[in-house]
């Protein structure tokens, strides 16, 4: 499995795979949201910061971050491709084009949301911990963080 960055040619294919799983994504729920991520993901794109995997000539799984706020911003995997070790792959990668000696977030569904229990012990397994209770949206979240490589 190879992890790459996303390219402008890829986008058809990116946003059919947003587009599956949009309903797990507060903000994504009507067209012109969809729209604007689309233009968000090009310019992420464009910027090397959108990752993806690739197979049988389909985006299977996806990943935004922000170096400047040394976050992943975005994950979506296809359910079908679920648990094959997309998504470790892709926050790994992630991980190591972010800064190791500052602290990585990501924000992802709240304990008592039933949409939260596999991302949020996905992110533990992966070193990040609960932090602070948000909401994006109007939609209750809470960020996990990653210690910074000094701390771990």
């Amino acid at each position: 499995m190879k992890v790459e960055y996303g390219a402008r040619e890829d986008i058809f294919v990116w946003m059919n795979l947003v587009d599956e799983v949009r309903d797990n994504f507060p903000g994504l729920e009507t067209e012109e949201a969809m729209e604007n991520h689309t233009g968000l993901v090009c310019r992420l794109m464009r910027e090397r910061r959108a990752l993806c995997v690739k197979m049988d000539d389909s985006i299977v799984g996806v990943l935004l971050f922000s170096t400047r706020r040394n976050a992943i911003n975005f994950l979506a995997v296809a359910p079908t491709y679920r648990r094959m070790g997309i998504a470790t792959a892709l926050v790994k990668k992630a991980i190591s084009l972010l800064d190791p000696n500052r602290k990585i977030s990501v924000t992802t569904f709240r304990a008592n949301d039933p949409k939260g229990a596999a991302p949020r012990a996905f992110y533990s397994r992966l070193g990040f911990t609960p932090g602070e209770l948000t909401a994006e949206f109007n939609y209750p979240l809470q960020v996990f963080v990653r210690p910074p490589e000094k701390q771990r």
